[in-house]
């Protein structure tokens, strides 16, 4: 079955970030945003990844995304989806609840949107998933499996809301100098059985995802270093039941749940080391863009839907030879729609018209 793509013709934004009102009508295939940094070549990115995830990729705060001095942000994208027509609107204003609407129905729940719009975002911000702790690495995981399985969202958010309850539990029997097991035991229950779906998840996902990315990275690296993408659970060597179980006294002389899946991480290596500690700047870089690489292939591979693909500030980050082959594997494979920011508007260009694809350069001034 092939791919077909995901297209956006038309983003209007309004009082969102550093845009007073603004609307753009795009290229079915390449879009480049240039200008001197400051300007809002980044936030026009975001404001696309809005439209597919219902929150900014860079502050997840839903009001810091609001121009100073007006109280809403509206972001509206029409779509074509197998030639269906789609209108999505992300509205929010200060001191109420954000709202996501599809074809003029707003959503009850936002999981529900996760998944409809695929996109996969490259941007220096990334570096996150190397320096950064396990939380960031997590979030890159259930960001790629949910882009396709939403009972695995709806799972986790109930995880997440037990393990809260399971917290607050302990703190109170601290402050109140009591303790009951049956109460602890019924969390544990629930932890143990959402965990243990998750861990499953997490699991089958990193064994399909492990040779996508490894493949990734072979052919964006010159060098004939071997990495690797490691998964590490507690629940690798003990079902979460018991280990809740053996180690309440832990968790209750610290007032907090120490063992679950909230504690599993990604190991990055090379050549059998931490990338963070031994992986030089390109290695880390072409890295991270196998990694994003492969959460497209994957997207892909599922939803049988080219994901949008933005890449924010690629230039700074990757010499031009490295651009010109992420942009060569755009029009070799089958992409969909590329959206692109850089300081340089010849220079972009010039890389653009290597690649026989039409295109749309929007200037950016202050």
């Amino acid at each position: 079955m092939s791919s077909f793509s995901m297209i956006l013709q038309k983003l209007s934004l309004l009082n969102y970030k550093n845009f007073e009102a603004e609307t753009f009508e795009f290229d079915p295939k390449i879009n480049c945003f240039v200008g001197n940094n400051g300007v809002g070549k980044t936030n026009v990115l975001d404001a696309i990844y809005h439209l597919s995830f219902g929150k900014s990729y860079f502050n997840p705060i839903t009001t810091q995304n609001i121009k100073h001095d007006a109280e809403f942000f509206v972001v509206e994208g029409s779509y074509e989806r197998k030639d269906t027509p789609e209108k999505i609107v992300v509205s929010a204003k200060k001191g109420q609840k954000k709202i996501i609407k599809r074809n003029g129905k707003a959503y009850e729940k936002f999981s529900e949107h996760i998944g409809f719009l695929p996109l996969v975002i490259i941007s220096p911000a990334d570096r996150d998933l190397i320096i950064e702790g396990s939380d960031t690495r997590r979030k890159f995981v259930d960001g790629v499996i949910s882009q396709r399985d939403s009972d695995y969202l709806n799972t986790l958010i109930k995880y997440n809301k037990v393990l809260t309850q399971r917290n607050s539990l302990l703190k109170y029997f601290v402050a109140n100098n009591t303790f009951s097991q049956d109460t602890i035991d019924i969390y544990n229950e629930q932890l143990h059985n959402f965990g243990t779906s998750i861990f499953g998840k997490r699991t089958a996902f990193l064994e399909e995802f492990l040779p996508i990315f490894l493949n990734r990275y072979k052919s964006i690296s010159s060098g004939g270093e071997s990495i690797n993408l490691v998964y590490e659970s507690q629940l690798q060597d003990n079902d979460l039941l018991t280990l809740l179980q053996t180690n309440i006294s832990k968790d209750r002389f610290s007032q907090y749940s120490n063992f679950g899946i909230h504690k599993d991480d990604l190991v990055f290596e090379i050549d059998g080391h931490p990338i963070k500690k031994f992986g030089s700047q390109g290695q880390q870089k072409s890295y991270l863009i196998a990694l994003k690489l492969a959460q497209f292939d994957f997207i892909k591979n599922h939803s049988k839907t080219n994901p949008i693909l933005l890449l924010d500030d690629i230039f700074d980050k990757l010499d031009e030879t490295r651009v010109e082959h992420l942009i060569s594997l755009v029009d070799n494979e089958n992409f969909g729609q590329l959206f692109i920011s850089d300081t340089h508007y010849e220079r972009t260009e010039k890389v653009i018209k290597k690649v026989h694809q039409t295109y749309k350069m929007f200037p950016l001034t202050p």
